[in-house]
């Protein structure tokens, strides 16, 4: 298949997802709006039927069955969260006795309940917020003619109407699942995996370099995609976990593949690493492109099995037996001559790892190995909920700390929101504590670009409710209409890069609350007052935002960034073959996947945030500097899989008495591990100081002076930023790798055992160079971040380094 055909398929499944997931809104929406006005006298207690929208919209953001099942536990939880306390406080204190203030107080004080505990997921306290602004300021707004006992009902069943067309319309006319959309992304993940396999063998056994770069930049949109599937794939873990318990037939598919497809991408991030630094110098000959060629139809056969069911449960293939599973690459009986070879003998080990990753999603549950470690995992995780520990934490009174600050700044902006919206209108007071309330965030956010969008949003709904009015003014009962082709536009809408989910949102909110209302005057001069009214609710937030939240996103991006470096140091120190597993590595390297995620989140959040007077943000530097940790971070990962394999080879060395030959290669590998440990912990430090002004003024004030040759052997200069000592240190690996090699006798039957202990060896070496050459790479997007900010200053990082070590040591 060609990469035109993939990207054409892509976007057939970007459309098809989101005109479905519009549809299912608008079905749901039909249902509200034919229950209100055509339902049975019962129905009058759905007093509130755009609050029933708008819990439709919460609902069913890209949501599946599983997602709604949830859903429908969340307002659950929200409304007895909400309803219980307000049937109580009503009936003691009662609708009249309420003040502007004291309502906006008794709401900030209820919201900061509501959101403080951590394991709340953010729709129940959406909706909760919600049902909150509801109860209190209508009840305010309309004292005298409010019943204490059945207003907060008359929420709870609006609230409960939304819930209920929400999972009626996930389930007409049939329902759509969270484990057939993973099981379609998996097999649209197969494909690009299949083509972009295809694409990299072609290249590496291409003559010329040319063809070789123009292969590799095919694949790259291909990557994106890949990427792009297998974060939905993810996305849907809870989801399937949820609807397990209700469909029998579902237990096939209830583990998510969503990380063993990673591992997939990052094999194939290896080879295209490989490709990209490998030389003209080619390894190939009739054997091993029959060898390559072989590998390459086995790893597609795993890949079309993906493509028939979700990985590892549902297989009905044979399992290869161990003579056709190792039978691949033994033509590699000698060690490479000089580091030239190094990236393709790293090639083949990462096309190698594929196909093992690759099998390992296709066995067969007959296999009573995997039915152990499936046993084991399911009991692992049963004996992780059942802990008291798991239970404390979903424990729905459990808080933390870092909870508070969230827990405030919600409270306080919905109070304030309220408190002048009443002041600026009486009548439409809620209008401004609604958007903050349903607006609430489960993390940071970029403030100014988030609320902006959501003002946009509000407004052109707004716009669109009141031309929705006009069109169907002779036929009032049926205007809900209009809102059909809202949603399916506001569903595409989500999907650009301008206006996102909180636009979308927001636009699809402002159209409800005009089409989906009763009794709020001529639409025109509703949606007047419902945009001044948001405009006061959302400037709330901001200020409340700014107040308690005052460190920029850019100084939190140098913070992660420098916290990166900390556990990416951390790494490279422990680097030691003999003393160290697979699994430590592996963990190592996941925890700075983790660190650099957060930077990713904090270098586009400060790339959208406005500068005002401050230093523009290097959103480009930043970015290099994380592709360059991230390579680092799937490089660690390539050298625990190489562990991995050679741990049998250490104990056979240790046997035969040569761990003395053993020493010296991992000798090698430790010292360029500390060597660049070095450099990283100088990024670390000089990342870590505001400017180079404060940190002069702090070193004149306490009196401290410092010497640049002292910091020589122990710090910075332990590793020179120079080409030539990538170089070197591949020569003297290559060396010492040769010395091993000589070192083990393997027997005519072992051929396959010796060329992957080649190839892993080789594998080793190639990460290290790579490391080597990204942290140069590192160095020089460090160096423009800290000219960047200090202009005026020479840059020398080993002096800042030593000046660091002078004031604080």
């Amino acid at each position: 298949m060609s990469v035109k055909s993939e990207q054409f398929k892509s976007t057939e499944t970007i459309w098809k997802s989101t005109l479905h997931s519009a549809l299912r809104t608008c079905l749901a929406c039909i249902i509200v709006g034919c229950t209100t006005l055509y339902g049975p006298e019962s129905i009058t207690q759905v007093a509130f039927p755009s609050f029933s929208y708008l819990v439709v919209i919460l609902i069913l953001t890209n949501a599946t069955l599983g997602d709604t099942i949830r859903g429908c536990w969340q307002v659950f939880y929200a409304t007895v969260q909400t309803v219980c306390p307000a049937l109580l406080c009503l009936s003691i204190v009662g609708p009249t006795r309420f003040s502007a203030t004291s309502t906006s107080l008794v709401l900030a004080v209820a919201a900061f309940f509501i959101t403080l505990p951590e394991c709340t997921h953010i729709v129940a306290k959406r909706i909760a917020l919600g049902q909150l602004v509801l109860i209190y300021v209508v009840a305010y707004i309309n004292a005298e003619h409010t019943e204490t006992l059945m207003h907060p009902f008359h929420v709870a069943a609006s609230t409960a109407l939304g819930a209920l067309a929400s999972l009626v319309a996930l389930l007409l006319p049939f329902p759509h699942l969270a484990s057939s959309e993973v099981k379609h992304n998996s097999n649209l993940f197969a494909e690009i995996a299949s083509e972009r396999l295809k694409i990299f063998v072609k290249a590496f056994c291409a003559e010329d370099g040319v063809s070789s770069q123009a292969m590799i930049s095919q694949a790259k949109w291909l990557a994106i995609n890949a990427n792009k599937f297998v974060r939905c794939i993810k996305a849907r873990q809870e989801s399937m976990y949820c609807e397990k318990f209700l469909v029998n037939f579902l237990r096939p598919y209830r583990k998510n593949p969503g990380d063993r497809l990673q591992e997939l991408v990052t094999s194939l991030r290896g080879m295209e690493i490989a490709i990209n630094n490998s030389a003209s110098l080619s390894l190939m000959d009739e054997r091993l492109k029959d060898e390559i060629d072989g590998l390459e139809r086995q790893i597609n056969q795993h890949l079309e099995q993906i493509m028939s069911h979700i990985p590892c449960e549902t297989s009905t293939v044979p399992e290869p037996n161990a003579k056709e599973a190792t039978d691949f690459l033994r033509t590699l009986q000698t060690p490479p001559s000089n580091e030239s070879y190094l990236p393709s003998y790293f090639f083949l080990f990462c096309m190698r790892l594929l196909h093992t990753q690759s099998r390992a999603l296709t066995v067969s549950p007959s296999n009573p190995n995997c039915n152990k470690n499936t046993l084991e995992t399911h009991d692992q995780i049963n004996g992780t909920r059942l802990s008291l520990k798991r239970l404390w934490a979903n424990c729905p009174f459990a808080v933390s700390k870092k909870r508070l600050i969230p827990a405030l700044k919600s409270s306080l902006s919905l109070g304030l929101a309220v408190f002048f919206g009443l002041y600026y209108s009486k009548a439409n007071g809620f209008w401004a504590g609604l958007p903050v309330a349903i607006s609430l965030a489960v993390a940071r956010e970029p403030t100014f670009k988030v609320t902006n969008v959501k003002f946009q949003g509000t407004v052109i709904g707004s716009v669109y409710g009141v031309l929705g009015r006009l069109v169907f003014m002779r036929y009032v009962h049926i205007r809900f209409l209009a809102l059909l082709p809202w949603f399916i536009f506001t569903r595409f809408l989500q999907q650009s890069k301008m206006y996102g989910q909180a636009g979308a949102v927001s636009a699809a909110i402002g159209a409800i609350l005009i089409l989906g209302r009763k009794n709020f005057g001529p639409p025109s001069e509703f949606a007047v007052t419902r945009t001044a009214e948001t405009f006061i609710g959302l400037t709330c937030a901001i200020i409340v935002e700014l107040i308690l939240r005052p460190t920029r996103a850019a100084s939190l991006a140098k913070t992660q960034l420098s916290k990166s470096f900390g556990t990416l140091h951390e790494s490279l120190t422990s680097i030691d073959l003999l003393a160290m597993s697979k699994a430590e590595l592996l963990k190592k390297a996941k925890g700075l996947k983790l660190d650099l995620s957060e930077l990713e989140k904090c270098v586009l959040e400060a790339e959208v945030e406005p500068n005002f007077w401050f230093i523009p943000f290097q959103n480009t530097i930043y970015k290099q500097i994380q592709e360059s940790l991230m390579k680092m971070a799937d490089t660690l990962v390539f050298i625990a899989h190489a562990l991995g394999l050679l741990e049998e080879q250490f104990r056979r060395l240790e046997v035969m008495g040569s761990k003395d030959v053993l020493d010296k290669i991992n000798g090698d590998i430790k010292l360029c591990g500390k060597m660049m440990a070095s450099s990283i912990k100088c990024f670390e430090e000089v990342t870590s100081i505001k400017s180079l002004l404060l940190l002069e003024k702090e070193l004149a004030k306490n009196g401290k002076t410092y010497d640049v040759e002292l910091g020589k052997t122990s710090n910075y200069n332990s590793f020179r930023s120079d080409e030539n000592d990538v170089g070197t240190s591949s020569i003297l690996f290559i060396e010492h790798l040769k010395e091993v090699c000589e070192k083990i006798q393997f027997s005519e039957d072992e051929e396959e055992i010796k060329s992957r202990m080649i190839m892993s060896w080789s594998a080793i070496g190639f990460c290290m160079n790579c490391l080597m050459k990204e942290t140069i790479e590192v160095e020089k997007g460090v160096k423009e971040i800290v000219q960047h900010e200090n202009p005026k200053s020479h840059i020398n990082l080993r002096e800042i380094s030593c000046k660091i070590h002078a004031l604080y040591n």
